[in-house]
């Protein structure tokens, strides 16, 4: 078993423990009783709703790769987005572990340089912030000014995620104004991993100074061909726009084939303010994210505990669980189609 099979194994042990634990501490006797109460056809919407999400999110990838000069087909852009998904979710800390893979495997089946595809990537999960936000502001605003009942955790919870946008957007436009520097400082830092890399892979040369300085211009160069196209931002963030509340109908509908019918405020805010736990050091954020749904959708949902752990392990097995099945199919086929 090697390294990088090792640490997934791990992650996913660790987030399996998390998931027992926080069952466990709800009660294992209520949250099975009220899954045997879900209803099945609106459990079809459950699968059919995440199907829009991850079709919306497949097709901000498709609008990215079109900017940056490599184009490929809507349907498959859709496709290699769920196998970039898969990465993410089996990869420790999520999207910041699983971008090299998605990169790979974009530029693969994009027939692109490396950079290309990891620009894609990082512009996409990029474009994600803006209308996360929005979503989760509208959410925020409607929850407050309704019945819900608010706790401290819940204001800790919105005010911690403006301030983590905050610092992102600070940090990004730093790094942009700077753009010459940070380059520059990228290339001596990846420079000599790089050459360790190589000593202790066999039949590996490492590139030379010239050759990282090329690559990373043209990471930035493609990042800047997304930035500078309103028309590629606009259709992205409409489309990122779409998932986030396709997400968040799908928690709702988990809510209510419980019997549960809660205003869509609660999940329009729980849902991408949650989804920030996928930077835990787990697989997908599992387990982190789940906790962080529970903890937020008592106080502004008004559901019982063991009633927003079922709906949310319902949701996850719609979002997670179903797109990493698929996403790890489609990965192996575009594994094997590159060996080819």
């Amino acid at each position: 078993m090697n390294g990088d099979r090792l640490s997934t194994f791990v992650g996913f042990l660790a987030a399996l423990v998390v998931l027992s634990v926080l069952v466990w501490a709800v009660g294992i006797d209520d949250v099975l009783g009220a899954l045997q109460q879900a209803d099945r056809l609106v459990l079809l919407g459950v699968v059919v709703v995440a199907a829009v999400w991850l079709s919306a999110w497949g097709l901000v990838l498709w609008t990215v790769l079109r900017a940056i000069g490599t184009p490929i087909s809507g349907p498959k852009a859709v496709f290699v987005f769920a196998a970039a998904v898969f990465s993410n979710n089996v990869t420790p800390f999520g999207q910041a572990g699983g971008e090299p893979v998605s990169a790979m495997l974009i530029s693969s089946v994009a027939d692109s340089k490396y950079e290309s595809g990891l620009a894609a990537i990082a512009s996409v999960d990029t474009l994600h912030f803006v209308p996360s936000m929005t979503c989760a502001i509208v959410g925020f605003v409607y929850v407050v000014a309704g019945a819900a009942r608010l706790t401290q955790d819940v204001f800790v919870a919105a005010g911690g995620a403006v301030l983590l946008v905050a610092l992102i957007v600070t940090v990004a436009a730093l790094g942009w104004r700077n753009q010459a520097r940070v380059e520059a400082m990228l290339v001596r830092v990846v420079t000599p991993i790089l050459a360790l890399v190589a000593r202790v892979v066999p039949r590996r040369t490492p590139p030379d100074r010239a050759t990282v300085t090329e690559r990373i211009e043209g990471f930035f160069d493609a990042v800047g061909r997304v930035g500078r196209n309103r028309r590629t931002l606009v259709t992205a963030m409409t489309l990122s726009a779409v998932g986030w509340v396709a997400l968040s109908t799908s928690l709702w509908l988990s809510l209510y084939a419980l019997g549960h019918t809660v205003p869509f405020s609660a999940t329009l805010f729980v849902v991408p303010v949650g989804s920030i736990a996928g930077v835990t050091p787990l697989p997908g954020g599992l387990g982190g994210i789940e906790t962080v749904f529970i903890a937020l959708l008592v106080p502004t949902a008004g559901v019982s505990a063991s009633a927003a752990a079922a709906a949310v392990l319902i949701h996850r097995g719609g979002t997670y669980w179903l797109p990493t099945l698929f996403g790890g199919g489609v990965a192996a086929v575009i594994g094997a189609q590159h060996r080819q």
